[in-house]
């Protein structure tokens, strides 16, 4: 029985993959499960269609992080921070005031969770980060925090 994958089987293959399997298993496991689907020519030619767009949208959002990093790469992002003597900071610079900073100067909106710092802020200076703009792009950016 030839079936096509609806979700990733253990053993089998992944979503969208035509496979042979045993009429039993087909029909008493993976079927009502909603593991698979018959193959019909109707169900192959969508599944195509459906990786298709995919992959046309992982090339749209690929194309749009590399235009993000040709503006952030290198760039320094200005946070300005209450400061004690010494310049040691009341607090600390989070990541989320990080991703509001580049979103302010370059307006570019950046997840907080995708901002990378060495280690905690607590001192005026300049600090290295990373920004994963997409799983395949990075951009290396530098945190110069001054007292306010």
């Amino acid at each position: 029985m030839k079936v096509v994958l609806l979700k990733d089987v253990g053993g089998l293959g992944p979503r969208g993959k035509v496979v042979e399997v045993a009429e039993g298993y087909g029909r008493n496991y993976l079927l009502p499960r909603g593991l698979a689907a018959p193959a019909r020519a109707g169900v192959v030619e969508q599944f195509a269609q459906q990786k298709q767009a995919r992959e046309k949208k992982d090339a749209r959002q690929i194309e749009q992080a590399q235009a993000w990093r040709s503006r952030l790469e290198g760039a320094a992002v200005e946070i300005k921070a209450r400061a004690g003597a010494g310049g040691k900071l009341f607090g600390g610079i989070t990541n989320r005031e990080v991703s509001e900073a580049i979103a302010l100067q370059f307006g570019i909106a950046v997840d907080k969770r995708k901002i990378e710092m060495e280690g905690p802020v607590k001192l005026v200076g300049e600090y290295p980060a990373v920004v994963r703009l997409h799983p395949e792009v990075i951009a290396r950016i530098t945190v110069r925090v001054t007292a306010a």
